[in-house]
């Protein structure tokens, strides 16, 4: 049985509190110090009764808790947070102030198994999934170190969420909980480089957090050489993934698409996304590749991403670009994990 006490919801904590002979209501001191105060230790919880606190910890249970080993700031305001798990793994989570908008980019692995060529996460070797605890731990450390309100949480960090989908979702909801940090689920986005399986198992769901999509390309040949996940889950099956969860959900999706110099800049590869994406509810986020030491893509020219924007608008799908913030530090897209890539 899973002892650690913040990966449980307050459901499962006020089932815990009964067991030891509490009452079920202590349950929302316990999740609100957990959530709200960030305590990490039983014995300072003392609101619940020394007896309760005494059975929680004779029976095993825990608060898990990770360590900052660094903290870096971009010229831009982006901060980048360093953290080290019980068990000494490194992690990485990303702070992003648009002006007053803060928004925490979250990890949900150690490693990555997917090895998007782009990203550097992916040339680090998988080690485990991160807890829901983790995972929660890390938006709550950040509010925490830098006394600000969060805004927004995206799921865009380390690994892919999805391959992780159990504990992802469990933080998703514990951290939308009323009784704790009430981070509306409007408010959290899932990114996947697109797990068909996940998708329509996300659609299926009683909540629904947004949804980005990884595609940097618009056809199979192209994207297997960009994200090695294409070969076992090729575009149609992804698309009609996709228009699934846009049925069971009516919520639009973000998709994703990181512009990389003579790869998936070209005039014809924008009319090939514009022919994909028709029929779907979308925006389009345009990524500036950011460079690291495991791969040595170039960035799209600007020019070329502008003229790359204006088709898709022309074509009436929403773009946005998204340049180089906290590329000092490698926080940007893609560059979390760089420093300890081995060459």
């Amino acid at each position: 049985m899973d002892k650690d006490l913040k990966n449980k919801t307050l459901s499962e904590l006020q089932q815990i509190a009964e067991k030891l002979g509490g009452k079920s209501y202590l349950a929302k001191y316990l999740f609100s110090f957990l959530h709200v105060h960030n305590i990490n230790d039983i014995d300072l919880i003392t609101p619940l009764p020394k007896e309760l606190r005494t059975k929680l910890i004779d029976d095993g249970f825990f608060i898990s808790q990770l360590k900052i080993i660094e903290k870096l700031t971009d010229p831009d305001g982006t901060v980048k947070y360093l953290f080290e798990t019980a068990d000494g793994q490194k992690i990485e989570s990303v702070l992003l102030d648009e002006t007053g908008r803060k928004t925490i980019c979250l990890s949900t692995q150690i490693g990555c198994r997917l090895g998007c060529k782009f990203c550097a996460t992916g040339y680090l070797k998988f080690q485990r999934n991160l807890t829901a605890g983790e995972i929660i731990d890390q938006a709550g450390d950040i509010s925490a170190d830098s006394s600000c309100k969060i805004n927004n949480l995206v799921y865009m960090g380390m690994g892919e969420p999805l391959d992780n989908y159990e504990n992802t979702l469990k933080a998703v909801r514990i951290l939308s909980d009323q009784s704790g940090k009430k981070i509306g689920i409007r408010r959290q986005t899932i990114s996947t480089v697109g797990l068909p399986a996940g998708i329509r198992k996300l659609a299926d769901e009683d909540i629904y957090p947004r949804l980005a999509v990884s595609l940097h390309a618009a056809d199979d040949n192209l994207r297997k050489q960009i994200v090695p996940a294409a070969n076992k889950y090729p575009l149609p099956e992804l698309i009609n993934a996709m228009k699934y969860y846009q049925q069971k959900t009516e919520r639009r999706i973000t998709i994703e698409y990181c512009m990389m110099d003579g790869i998936n800049d070209g005039l014809d590869c924008v009319h090939k996304l514009v022919q994909l994406l028709k029929g779907l509810k979308v925006s389009v986020n345009l990524i500036e590749y950011n460079p690291h030491g495991g791969a040595d893509f170039k960035a799209a020219a600007r020019e070329r991403i502008k003229a790359f924007k204006d088709i898709l608008m022309q074509s009436g799908i929403e773009t946005i670009v998204r340049f180089r913030r906290g590329r000092s530090i490698k926080a940007a897209c893609g560059q979390l994990g760089a420093d300890r890539i081995k060459n």
